[in-house]
């Protein structure tokens, strides 16, 4: 039995799901967290301690905050003493005018989706420091590459999310630790939702693998770079079908 422990963010639906079942399947006992979905979070929890021999705990909170994220590892300490993967899944989006856009929301974006890639990090890092390994994937998107129209702010902490994953890896590589990210396209998930069925169908055109990914596809990819080669590193790797 696998006695590693995955530590993954934004887990209670969605790619963050998807990939706490993947991981859960191959053996990696878990930490899933949660901002708000706390019932969904315990149903994930649930289906996988009935389903698979493996440890799984819950801790909802702000990964936004720091303050959270550092009692958040010294609460389950030991659990962590065998941290070895870390998911950066929690992220938000927001769609609208560059100019209608606040700052009280850009902030919540940037906290969201980049900071709490830094503060999970830095809790996390040093424990596999003392054991020299360890896999972090964060979940990105292709428009942190090419930048996407009233996506100013989501595009921004996508793109600092890559820059983020390359000056890392190159950090940790001495170390044998490994840091990639997966650059996702459009991928059936709820963040989707807001599109109309028109829109979704001109989407859906405009990709020439002709339809949307799928979250098991994404978990799938999470589960071959943990377990893969640890002289890949540093990389950000599209997940669109040839979209971008």
């Amino acid at each position: 039995m696998n006695q590693k422990t995955a530590l993954i963010t934004g887990a209670s639906r969605g790619i963050g799901k998807a990939i706490a079942l993947e991981l859960a399947a191959a053996g990696y006992h878990l930490m899933l967290t949660c901002h708000k979905n706390k019932d969904l979070l315990e149903e994930v929890k649930n289906h996988i301690t009935l389903k698979y021999p493996v440890t799984c705990l819950t801790h909802p909170c702000d990964i936004g905050d720091p303050n959270e994220v550092i009692q958040m590892y010294q609460k389950y300490n030991d659990h962590f003493q065998n941290l070895s993967v870390i998911i950066n899944n929690a992220g938000i989006s927001h769609v609208g005018l560059f100019t209608d856009m606040e700052p009280t929301q850009w902030q919540t974006i940037l906290d969201t989706n980049l900071s709490s890639v830094f503060y999970v990090c830095r809790y996390g890092v040093p424990l596999m420091l003392q054991k020299k390994t360890g896999k972090i994937i964060n979940i990105s998107s292709v428009w942190g590459i090419s930048g996407a129209s009233c996506e100013v702010a989501y595009s921004a902490t996508k793109g600092g999310v890559n820059t983020f994953t390359k000056a890392l890896a190159k950090e940790l590589a001495p170390s044998n630790i490994q840091v990639n990210a997966i650059a996702c396209g459009a991928i059936e998930t709820d963040m989707n939702d807001w599109l109309s069925d028109k829109e979704l169908h001109g989407l859906v055109e405009d990709i020439p693998a002709g339809r949307l990914g799928k979250t098991a596809e994404v978990a799938a990819l999470v589960l071959s770079l943990v377990s893969g080669n640890d002289y890949l590193t540093g990389q950000v790797i599209p997940f669109d079908g040839g979209w971008i």
